[in-house]
């Protein structure tokens, strides 16, 4: 018998072996359709992520922004935009201004206008996974001004800081410069202030800090710097590394500085120097101590200092040329208080009249006499393998003395 090909019958295997090809196709296309579907879903959750923490961060900058503001610090830009998907938060601040209420003393008590300092951009940056941490960018220069008219100019070529703990109560933050100039307007000049080939200012929660008794650690570290206005021995390039803990704050609410160490002065907290190095040529001094406030702001108390190259202590702090040119007594109060320039200058006039040249001679070779008298000041020691000597530097109400001579003073902190 001839099997009909038109028979279903005879289709039906066919048939059957048909639509299992086609379901089995289907099935191994679905990954296909469902691999798009998954990134698609992935990319909107992480964008949807992204936008959230943004939203974060720009809280968190708000919240920075405020505390500063709280601290005297008031900070402003002509317009602010959030950046830097996907990976990362960028917000950047345009034509940026920050105004500066009662930060020093002087200010304070002077109640003096605030100082507005205007600079390019700030640009804040935030991990997408760490949007507690804030690492900020500053555009140079800035420039300070009072009642409209320019009194400092700040320039530098690498400016950031960071800062960690926002929006609460922050744990750390640091800020480091890059070849550091600070200039003074006078009439529209620039007169050098202060020069810095890298500076680093760092802060943080001290490990023993607790709610009731908070303490902050610090340390700065400056490369190749000088400094006009503060005394003549620091005119001369010099680096330096200061570590330092303040006990006694009462809290850790914003609040500007001369506020702030009013409270630790009226609770008898103390500044705890660590450590601090200081090296200019060859001359190395160390110091560790305790300083205290007085109830008008100026430092008091006495740092144990050993240093090196003590005899070239003297032509550093000027007291040779004060004896050579007859010392002016406002010279000689610097570092020999109650001293009269009359009695030194009679001294040297009695000696020429009665041997020709001979006060003359003694001016010349006085600093010979004066090492000697400060080498008896303290005792012998070793610093980094070089002959040194110890002494006591102290602090009375802002003056700073080695032994009975006065060697600088320090200005008010409140």
């Amino acid at each position: 018998m001839v099997e009909d090909p038109a028979d279903p019958a005879h289709q039906e295997p066919a048939f059957r072996m048909n639509a299992a090809n086609n379901a089995s196709s289907k099935y191994r296309l679905w990954p296909i359709f469902v691999m798009p579907v998954l990134v698609v879903i992935a990319a909107a959750a992480w964008s949807a992520f992204w936008f959230y923490a943004a939203s974060q961060v720009d809280q968190t900058v708000d919240a920075w922004r405020a505390r500063e503001a709280a601290s005297g610090r008031i900070y402003d830009c002509a317009k602010r935009t959030v950046a830097g998907f996907p990976f990362r938060l960028e917000v950047r601040c345009e034509d940026a201004t920050v105004e500066l209420r009662s930060q020093t003393a002087e200010q304070a008590a002077a109640q003096m206008p605030p100082l507005t300092a205007r600079l390019g951009d700030i640009l804040v940056i935030a991990q997408i996974y760490t949007p507690r941490l804030l690492i900020a960018e500053f555009k140079a220069p800035a420039t300070l001004s009072r009642h409209g008219q320019p009194v400092m100019v700040v320039d530098w070529r690498v400016g950031r800081s960071s800062i960690v703990g926002l929006p609460d109560t922050p744990k750390s933050a640091d800020i480091v410069f890059d070849d550091l100039a600070i200039d003074r307007m006078v009439e529209s000049v620039r007169t050098p202030a202060a020069r810095a080939a890298h500076v680093e200012l760092h802060g943080r929660t001290a490990e023993k800090s607790t709610l009731d008794k908070p303490m902050i650690e610090t340390a700065v570290e400056l490369s190749g710097a000088t400094l006009s206005d503060i005394h003549p021995v620091l005119t001369q390039p010099f680096n330096a590394e200061v570590g330092a803990i303040v006990h006694g704050l009462k809290d850790f609410t914003p609040k500007p500085w001369p506020v702030r160490f009013r409270e630790l002065q009226a609770a008898g907290g103390r500044i705890e120097i660590r450590q601090s190095r200081i090296q200019q040529g060859d001359l190395i001094a160390i110091a560790a101590g305790s300083l205290g406030l007085t109830a008008d702001g100026h430092l008091d108390g006495e740092l144990h200092m050993t240093a090196t190259g003590f005899e070239k202590m003297i032509p550093a702090l000027g007291i040779d040329k004060m004896l050579e040119q007859g010392v002016p007594q406002e010279t000689l109060d610097k570092v020999a208080p109650g001293v009269k320039s009359k009695d030194i200058d009679n001294l040297f006039g009695a000696l020429d009249r009665a041997i020709p040249g001979l006060g003359r001679a003694v001016r010349e070779n006085a600093n010979v006499g004066v090492a000697a008298g400060l080498a008896a000041i303290g005792q012998e020691a070793t610093l980094e393998n070089k002959k040194a000597r110890s002494f006591p530097l102290r602090f009375v109400a802002g003056a700073v003395f080695i032994g009975p001579l006065k060697v600088a003073q320090t200005p008010p902190l409140f």
